[in-house]
């Protein structure tokens, strides 16, 4: 790439993004959504839409009747994920949230706050990646 190309895609507008990665260790709360995938989603889209974000599709699954939940919601602003392990009390959750137009880093971490609050972790690990 030439001086000149370089140059003009530092002009083209950047996602911002937020990608906010927790691992749930101890949860004490949430235990109605560990077994069961339907509740799980609802939660997960009533607390995107609580954040302002646009779910543009979903996917649930269930391991059995005493196994955990995978869940995916995608976002028009980029994703949701979440991962339950009900013998560990231990649950990952994984928000992505991009825009050209706009900074959603509030709105990406006020989903992430309310579902850490969902499971009430004893020893929450988080981590925090600005993406630009």
């Amino acid at each position: 790439m030439g001086l000149a190309a370089a140059k003009a895609s530092e002009l083209e507008p950047r996602p911002k993004g937020l990608h906010l990665l927790g691992d749930l260790y101890g949860c004490k709360g949430g235990d109605r959504y560990f077994f069961n995938a339907d509740l799980l989603r609802e939660h997960c889209l009533r607390l995107v839409a609580d954040a302002g974000l646009t779910p543009v599709g979903d996917y649930f699954h269930q391991f059995g009747l005493e196994g955990g939940v995978t869940g995916m919601v995608v976002l028009a602003e980029s994703h949701l994920s979440i991962h339950t392990w009900p013998e560990k009390r231990y649950v990952t959750v994984d928000v992505f949230v991009c825009n050209y137009t706009s900074d959603n880093r509030h709105k990406a971490r006020k989903l992430f706050k309310a579902l850490v609050d969902t499971f009430c972790p004893e020893e929450p690990h988080v981590r925090s990646v600005d993406r630009e």
